[in-house]
């Protein structure tokens, strides 16, 4: 997801302009930020942007990583003993090797998709949920 930096915003408000579904709003110190809920990740505040504050979500993996860190040292704390810190660590390592999977098979229902892309996406889907439907008979 596309983000700004605020520090390198400069309030001109083109990227607001740009936007095709109003997903950048003005903070009260008056610069740019993307509502990330309605954003449609088409580019082109960030291909707008004098400033090249609109900078790529690859950017904030570290930030991530480090708050996902944090969440879990927060959940740790609810633990006392020695063998639950450890069951807990496996359940969360659980977690995030379901968040894993879960990434790595969207992106390979994505690579089908060829120049038909709804109706390529609706077959992902349709392929998808058919395989979960075999796996539980």
């Amino acid at each position: 997801m596309p983000w700004i930096d605020q520090e390198m915003c400069t309030a001109c408000e083109i990227c607001v302009d740009e936007c095709p579904v109003g997903a950048i709003d003005i903070e009260d110190n008056g610069r740019a930020t993307i509502v990330e809920s309605d954003c449609i990740r088409c580019g082109r505040c960030h291909d707008a942007c004098p400033q090249e504050a609109v900078r790529h979500d690859s950017e904030r993996i570290p930030q991530e990583v480090a708050a996902n860190l944090q969440w879990v040292s927060k959940l740790l704390d609810h633990f006392q003993s020695p063998s639950e810190c450890v069951a807990f660590m496996a359940r969360i390592g659980r977690h995030f090797n379901k968040q894993k999977k879960v990434i790595e098979r969207t992106l390979a229902a994505l690579n089908t998709v060829g120049e038909d892309t709804a109706n390529d996406l609706d077959a992902a889907i349709r392929s998808t949920l058919e395989s979960r439907e075999r796996r539980a008979n």
